[in-house]
């Protein structure tokens, strides 16, 4: 088998028997110095011919045909891959080894698997912040099911989620959820809803188990800072107690005088 990156991260890998290791660290066999990739992403292990992707971290964002994976997950040839937001395509390995690179598609083909690769990234993330599920990060692509049975898109284990909690729905500026009869109750932002858009940043709960939804830029979307408080100038001359001592004393010798007056 073979790991193609169309968008150039790097060069083609013809994957051996083994363990072929991804991340950052230099002792791996592809090396992508890119965000959101860890020291060791993820691992590629082929035996006999049968592929499978391994992801050691479980906070290691890896999507496979648009769903993350959260366990050993075996490969074929036409799957697309993401390491967190590198892309890259599985191909089977030629049968005769060419000195060669193989001569690239025509133009427009080219063009489609590009395109195919850029739909595969993942537009909204669930991080999870509570429980179980606390650091762990579940890629949400077109409509998916939350719940607690293995057939969901999203499973998660725990009494207190049910069968089919709730169903998710990616949206141009967010993600629409919609309660599937859940015993315990679905929540925006600590407000129960049959359906609501949940916008990034805002908190989905499903009964005690919390999620925030994540975009990509979010982390490097910084929030203008409030320009500091105008500071007041001070006034010169003297101040309001002054003025005060000095009206108290009038007022008092213009008393004196008027006693003085009626004195005489």
């Amino acid at each position: 088998m073979k790991l193609i990156f169309p968008n150039g991260e790097h060069e083609p890998v013809t994957l051996s028997e083994g363990i072929t290791a991804i991340g950052t660290a230099a002792e791996c066999l592809i090396v992508l110095a890119a965000p959101g990739i860890a020291l060791r992403h993820a691992e590629v292990h082929l035996r006999n011919g049968q592929a499978l992707v391994r992801v050691p971290d479980p906070r290691n964002v890896v999507v496979l045909n648009g769903r993350q994976v959260t366990s050993d997950t075996a490969l074929k040839p036409g799957d697309l891959l993401l390491f967190a937001k590198v892309g890259c395509q599985v191909l089977a390995a030629p049968e005769k080894a060419a000195p060669a690179p193989a001569p690239k598609p025509a133009g427009n083909d080219d063009n489609d698997g590009r395109t195919r690769i850029r739909q595969a990234l993942p537009k909204f993330m669930l991080r999870g912040v509570s429980g179980s599920t606390f650091g762990k990060t579940y890629a949400l692509v077109g409509t998916m099911t939350i719940g607690r049975q293995q057939d969901c898109d999203i499973s998660l284990p725990g009494d207190e989620i049910s069968r089919h909690h709730a169903r998710v729905q990616v949206l141009p500026d967010g993600v629409m959820v919609e309660d599937m009869g859940s015993a315990n109750g679905t929540f925006i932002n600590d407000k129960r809803v049959h359906s609501g858009v949940l916008k990034p940043g805002e908190e989905l709960r499903l009964d005690t188990v919390r999620f925030l939804l994540m975009s990509p830029g979010m982390d490097t979307a910084k929030p203008t800072p409030a320009p500091p408080p105008a500071a007041v100038p001070e006034k010169s001359g003297p101040g309001a107690g002054v003025w005060i001592a000095i009206a108290v004393v009038v007022i008092a010798a213009a008393v004196g005088a008027a006693k003085f007056a009626g004195l005489f």
